[in-house]
């Protein structure tokens, strides 16, 4: 059977698109045939590397092929995402993306890859729940007590942050907007040295990542007063929600998704997301999250769209009423 060139096929009234279309149905029909590369953003050992890991290799089960993660860290996610970007539109070079790039448009004036035209939505991955903790000194025993110290004319609570314009940092500010306090941000160059000085005392408080926190919650060495997502979290269930102790609306926390280049064919991006949301759903993988401080979180194409566009107007209000520069 003689195969057309893309001349003939325009002559004939197809056109480049319809003529790929042949291509992409085959391709999804067997789709994976060879390995798939995991491209994150971030070193090896961090949040969001650890929950690639805890996928890739059962998805690679799942599928008869190898998988891989390829870290390319650098920029807050930025390189990362500009590799990711100029992956062939084949399902084999994915990208887990995370809430950084949800708030690096409102950061940066130029950027090389758009989060939103670049790339296509397959699921959300994770979520990674924020504690506020506080040193043991601080007198405030909840949030609104908190608000009260905080709000006295001779206050200087301070809170201390990842980084400057990071999710922990996004999430103290997001407090001060809904709270009316304001807190003193103190930016650290990771959590660890973060934690430290809150431990230290040198600074009062911290909207923390579960890993940093929680050891540090059940020795005693802070008081947690709440968590910031919208839910209670299943790391540590007992302890309400920010947003219950008087601030409804407030909801804060860190994220990793799953996204495949733009001009993907939707019916590999289903595919993918079918067997991707089997095997967040599966015990093993859920417990390997949680023991990592991450609480599993799979969905559509569609709510991750939704969920993607509501972190992106979330975050650009509170980088500009808190003139966040980085």
């Amino acid at each position: 059977m003689a195969i057309l060139n893309r001349r003939q096929l325009l002559a004939l009234g197809a056109s480049p698109l319809a003529a790929a279309l042949p291509w992409q149905a085959a391709h999804a029909a067997d789709y994976p045939s060879k390995q798939v590369k995991f491209i994150v953003p971030f070193p090896p050992g961090g949040p969001v590397d650890t929950t690639a890991r805890a996928f890739a290799v059962p998805l690679g089960q799942l599928w008869g092929q190898a998988t891989f993660v390829d870290n390319r860290a650098g920029g807050g996610g930025i390189v990362g995402a500009e590799v990711a970007a100029k992956q062939a539109p084949d399902g084999y070079g994915l990208f887990v993306g995370a809430i950084h790039h949800s708030v690096n448009p409102s950061l940066h004036a130029k950027l090389g890859y758009d989060i939103q035209k670049d790339f296509a939505p397959i699921s959300f991955a994770a979520m990674f729940p924020v504690f506020l903790v506080v040193n043991p000194s601080v007198p405030a025993k909840n949030v609104k007590e908190l608000i009260a110290l905080a709000k006295k004319p001779d206050s200087t609570l301070s809170f201390a942050s990842s980084g400057n314009g990071g999710g922990t940092h996004l999430a103290g500010e997001l407090f001060n907007m809904h709270a009316g306090t304001k807190l003193l941000h103190v930016p650290y160059k990771g959590s660890a040295p973060a934690m430290t000085d809150v431990l230290g005392g040198q600074v009062a408080m911290m909207f923390s990542d579960a890993p940093s926190a929680i050891p540090h919650i059940k020795t005693g060495k802070v008081r947690v007063l709440g968590v910031a997502s919208p839910q209670r979290s299943s790391l540590l269930p007992d302890v309400p929600t920010i947003a219950e102790q008087g601030l409804p609306g407030y909801d804060a926390y860190s994220w990793a998704a799953l996204f495949a280049p733009a001009g993907t064919p939707k019916d590999v991006i289903a595919k993918i997301n079918t067997d991707f949301n089997k095997v967040m759903r599966d015990p093993e993988v859920k417990q390997r999250l949680y023991v990592a401080g991450a609480e599993a979180d799979p969905g559509s194409p569609e709510d991750m769209a939704r969920r993607l566009q509501s972190e992106m107007d979330k975050w650009a209000k509170v980088v500009k009423a808190a003139d966040i520069k980085i």
